[in-house]
């Protein structure tokens, strides 16, 4: 589980998202990121249990960078105010499909995955699995425990049709995503509670179908 004091150090760099505050409590974030360590790497330990693989990737291949990069946005603020890792076989740097956990107090929370705004020739790739295989594919998505866990799946869409699909496709709503994403949201209490690390594993594992449908587009 994570620690209170953490969800609140997050609460705090919110109201403070400058330089010299966190540089004055630069000792707090460096116990937040330990913190946030030993979550992933309970993480990762219960994935490898169901996938060898990840007994090779460690947390740090996986958190993100806390600093924002704003050299081309009008947000200046230079932190982010959630902690995130992503989960793949390549570390968070892997281009297809993968996991991600999102840490944000205020109940802002989620473990999810799927593939965010991948570039036009992988996007063409999974566009065209899903119209070969979306029988397959609505098996997944639409079956008890997905639609449970996640709802649905999300993702902007393209305002005409995607280039060589036509209106009357079965799949057209799907194909006309961009990203191809899910995700299952938790309060503070479910987060800094005992057991989080399971259920997290859990809920990958239960999005994996959907995961690897994704990455043997791409593959």
């Amino acid at each position: 589980m994570l620690a209170a004091t953490t969800l609140k150090f997050m609460a705090d760099l919110a109201k403070h998202n400058n330089k010299t505050w966190f540089d004055a409590n630069r000792d707090k974030y460096l116990a937040v990121k330990e913190d946030f360590e030993g979550v992933v790497t309970g993480i990762l330990s219960g994935m490898a249990a169901n996938d060898p693989a990840y007994k090779e990737i460690n947390a740090k291949d996986c958190i993100m960078r806390i600093f924002r990069d704003v050299r081309f946005s009008k947000d200046k603020t230079p932190y982010k105010t959630n902690l995130g890792a992503g989960f793949s076989k390549g570390g968070k740097k892997f281009m297809g499909a993968g996991y991600y956990l999102h840490i944000e107090p205020g109940g802002k929370s989620f473990a999810g995955g799927g593939m965010w705004m991948p570039e036009a020739p992988m996007l063409k790739a999974v566009r065209q699995e899903i119209d070969y295989n979306y029988e397959e594919f609505t098996g997944i998505t639409e079956s008890k425990q997905f639609k449970k866990l996640f709802g649905k799946i999300e993702g902007e869409q393209l305002k005409k049709l995607p280039q060589g699909y036509t209106a009357d496709n079965p799949a057209i709503e799907v194909l006309k995503m961009k990203s191809f994403t899910a995700g299952h949201n938790f309060t503070d209490e479910q987060v800094t509670s005992k057991g989080f690390e399971k259920k997290v594993t859990e809920v990958f594992a239960a999005m994996s179908p959907f995961v690897d449908f994704l990455n043997r587009a791409v593959s």
